[in-house]
């Protein structure tokens, strides 16, 4: 029969969350399965390094249990920063730090790392920000590019019957209504609600023919990393659509390192089954197995808009029109695939989870074919 300490002991373990004592020494004295998953390492290892190896010098933790330590209360820490070298760039978790009544020299702490829940939130906010668009498209169609029309008209006759400085201000005005067209003509892609045409795509094949595009024109000066699983399956998509995503994310990225003396994009791609969610409309769960990554060096998104940065019109250049994200996040919904974003002044990193192609009629597999 079970004690009490094992009872704890078996709670601990089984928790998804990683859990860890931390003793007076600095040192691991227990973790569970999952904080083993989270540093990389067995128990073996662990208990053999100080906790502050696997932190950042900067990280608020050795703070957040020493104070444990002196109080003897609980405190919490939300989005804290513990991106190292050995636990990878853009590490951010809430951390909960507690006593052990059992013995106060050892401090236990909780991680609760991002989750795929609150990414799919996310989704779901980007995806009905998209609709509202739909529909101030649909709108801005027929009651404002009619009117332009004449407007543009109207300033082109007058034009014939103007001296020098009036045709500066008829040329103005004939310049500004045909940029106002195009933002509209822009945001009709929001309107179309047909079902995308899609086929087997091989995503090394979009991410080449786009690379070709950048270096060869806005990309000049950036140095490409390329980490792809050549053994990746093609993914269920339309290829022009998912050209249109790839070139708006790494023409983001370009402009976001513009002025970095060592500009460099990596793009990573991999297959990770285990990713499901459930399919608009039905009960079906699809497999998002066909990961995609873009990871550049830049300045990063200011913190203010980083959660709102697929929304329509939000943007941080000077006269960007804020639709670029704002369609990625939408196509990639349309492939029933998720988009998210994690953002720091070292750097951003965009990470698109895609379905696999599946004969029709064939069951989905998550198996790495």
């Amino acid at each position: 029969m079970l004690n009490g300490n094992d009872i704890s002991v078996s709670v601990l373990a089984a928790l998804p969350h990683p859990v860890f004592v931390v003793g007076e020494d600095g040192c691991f004295t227990f973790a569970n399965s999952a904080a083993e998953a989270f540093f990389r390492s067995s128990f073996n290892v662990i208990q053999k390094r100080q906790f502050n190896w696997y932190l950042p010098s900067s990280t608020p933790m050795t703070n957040l249990i020493e104070q444990v330590r002196t109080t003897r209360s609980p405190v919490s820490e939300y989005r804290v920063d513990i991106s190292s070298p050995r636990l990878g760039e853009e590490n951010w978790v809430d951390v909960y730090v507690g006593p052990l009544n059992e013995d106060p020299s050892n401090v236990i702490v909780m991680l609760q790392v991002k989750s795929m829940a609150e990414t799919m939130d996310r989704q779901l906010t980007h995806r009905g920000a998209a609709r509202t668009v739909t529909g101030l498209a649909a709108m801005l169609a027929h009651e404002i590019k009619n009117p332009l029309a004449g407007i543009r008209g109207a300033a082109q006759l007058l034009e014939t019957h103007s001296d020098e400085d009036d045709r500066a201000l008829t040329k103005l005005i004939t310049d500004e209504t045909d940029r106002i067209v195009r933002l509209v003509d822009r945001m009709e892609v929001f309107s179309d609600e047909r079902p995308i045409e899609r086929d087997p795509v091989n995503i090394h094949s979009v991410l080449e023919h786009v690379k070709i595009l950048a270096t060869n024109s806005f990309a000049k000066s950036v140095k490409f990393q390329e980490l792809y699983d050549p053994s990746l399956p093609p993914v269920m998509g339309n290829r022009d659509q998912l050209i249109q995503v790839v070139l708006n994310l790494i023409k983001n990225a370009c402009e976001a390192m513009a002025g970095t003396s060592d500009a460099k994009l990596s793009i990573t791609t991999a297959f990770r089954p285990g990713m499901r969610i459930a399919a608009a409309g039905s009960k079906q769960r699809v497999s998002l197995p066909i990961s995609l990554t873009l990871q550049d060096n830049g300045t990063g998104v200011p913190e203010d808009i980083r959660s709102y940065m697929f929304d329509p019109f939000v943007t941080t250049k000077q006269n960007g029109s804020g639709l670029g994200l704002a369609l990625v996040a939408k196509i990639v919904g349309d492939h029933g695939g998720v988009v998210s974003c994690e953002s720091s002044p070292k750097g951003t990193t965009f990470e698109i989870l895609l379905p696999m192609w599946k004969m029709q009629n064939h069951p989905e597999e998550d198996t790495h074919a």
